[in-house]
C-alpha cells in the first residue's frame, strides 16, 4: 500500500506520516513548496499548486489511498480576502486531484478527507450526530458544507469516500492547546465569553488512529472525530490550568471584548458544538484518551 497526503507537512500530517511509517506504509506527499520536497525511499515529496491547478501527476503512481487534509488555516484574521482563501484552498485543491485522476491511469479506491464539526449549528444543549440536516448557516458552516461536496465528486470515480468532521485537535506541537496554555502560563488565563460552549475535542493521537482505523476497514460516509467526552470551555480552561500547575483567577474574558479583538473570527472560540462519537466507536473504533484531564496529562506533564 502506498498513501498519498495533501497537508503532510502540517500538525496532523506530519503525525500521521510517522503512524504510517510505524506500519511500514510508504507515503507520497504534496506540497506547494518547492523547497519541502524530499526524496526518500518511503516519503518522496511532489510539488503543486492548486490555484493555477497545477500538479506533478507522478505524485499518483502506486498510490491506492488518498488523504486530504489540505486548508487554509481559519484562525487566522478574517479579512474579506482571507476568507475566500480559506474556502478556495479547500475547494481548488478537491477540483486538483480530481480533475487529475480523470485524466491519467490510476490505482486510487479510497480518500478520506479532513471535514470540521463546524458544519453543526451553535447550541448549549443539542447533541450533534452524523444524520443531522440543519447545517450551521455562517461563513464556517458554508465552508465546510463546500469542502465536503468537493469530496463527495471523487465518488463519480468509483472512489470510496470517507470525511472526517474533526473537533478541537489537542496537540503537543501547537495548534489550540499551545494558544490556550500561553495565557495560562503567565496569569493571564481566563474562560472565554460564558465558558459555557462545548468544546469537542480529540487527542491528535486518537485522531490519527481514526484515519488509519478507517482506511484499514475502507468505512465510507461521515464521521465525527471527536472524544466520547466533550467539556465546557470553562471546564477545558481549568483542566488545562491545573495540567501545568497554574491558578485561574481572572474573570471570563466578555463576548464582546473577543468580537472587538478577533472579529468575525471570534464565532471560532464563542460557538458550542456538542458533538456525539458514537458513530465511529460503532464500526470498532477505541479511544485511548477519552477524558480531558488524560488527553491533558499526556501532553502537557
Amino acid at each position: 500500500m502506498k498513501v498519498l497526503i495533501t497537508g503532510a507537512t502540517g500538525m496532523i500530517g506530519g503525525e500521521l506520516v510517522e503512524k504510517f511509517h510505524g506500519l511500514g506504509i510508504d507515503v507520497n506527499y504534496l506540497t506547494t513548496s518547492k523547497n519541502k520536497i524530499q526524496s526518500k525511499d518511503n516519503f518522496q515529496g511532489y510539488y503543486w499548486n492548486p490555484k493555477e491547478g497545477e500538479i506533478d501527476l507522478e505524485c499518483f503512481e502506486d498510490v491506492s489511498i488518498v488523504v486530504n487534509l489540505v486548508g487554509a488555516n481559519v484562525a487566522s484574521r478574517w479579512t474579506t480576502s482571507y476568507k475566500q482563501e480559506i474556502l478556495d484552498s479547500r475547494k481548488e485543491s478537491a477540483k486538483t486531484l480530481l480533475k487529475s485522476l480523470h485524466k491519467i491511469d490510476h490505482e486510487v479506491e479510497y480518500l478520506i478527507s479532513a471535514s470540521a464539526i463546524g458544519i453543526y449549528p451553535d447550541s448549549l444543549t443539542k447533541l450533534y450526530e452524523e444524520d443531522e440536516s440543519n447545517l450551521n448557516d455562517n461563513f464556517i458552516g458554508e465552508v465546510v458544507q463546500e469542502w465536503e461536496k468537493a469530496i463527495d465528486n471523487f465518488q463519480e470515480l468509483g472512489i470510496k469516500i470517507a470525511k472526517l468532521r474533526i473537533g478541537l485537535v489537542l496537540s503537543d506541537q501547537g495548534g489550540a492547546l499551545e494558544k490556550i496554555k500561553q495565557p495560562i502560563e503567565f496569569y493571564a488565563g481566563a474562560p472565554l465569553g460564558s465558558g459555557k460552549q462545548w468544546q469537542s475535542w480529540i487527542h491528535i493521537e486518537d485522531l490519527c488512529e481514526m484515519f488509519i482505523h478507517c482506511i484499514k476497514k475502507q468505512e465510507t460516509g461521515v464521521f465525527n472525530a471527536v472524544a466520547p467526552q466533550p467539556v465546557s470551555n470553562k471546564e477545558l480552561t481549568l483542566a488545562v490550568a491545573n495540567a501545568i500547575g497554574k491558578p485561574i483567577f481572572l474573570p471570563n474574558v466578555p463576548a464582546s471584548v473577543l468580537r472587538l479583538l478577533l472579529g468575525e473570527m471570534a464565532t471560532i472560540v464563542l460557538s458550542s458544538q456538542y458533538v456525539s462519537s458514537k458513530k465511529i466507536e460503532s464500526t470498532g473504533f477505541e479511544f485511548s484518551y477519552i477524558y480531558i484531564d488524560r488527553a491533558l496529562q499526556n501532553l502537557l506533564q
